[in-house]
């Protein structure tokens, strides 16, 4: 197994240090994905209902 250093003003990290990693993205969900041909769902979070609706203008709205 081949293991990778960077070289930074003559000093060796190990592979994988906290400044080699990019930042994580969030997951990537398409709006048709929720909505499913609906124009508006609801959501359950925390114990808490919300509300997304899409307009006729291709907006999203969340109301709680």
């Amino acid at each position: 197994m081949e293991q990778r250093t960077s070289h930074t003003a003559g000093a060796i990290r190990p592979p994988h240090s906290r400044d080699d990693e990019a930042p994580q993205r969030p997951p990537l969900l398409e709006s048709g994905e929720l909505l499913r041909g609906h124009r508006a769902i609801e959501i359950s979070h925390n114990g808490e209902l919300y509300r997304l609706q899409a307009t006729r203008l291709g907006k999203l709205i969340l109301t709680k």
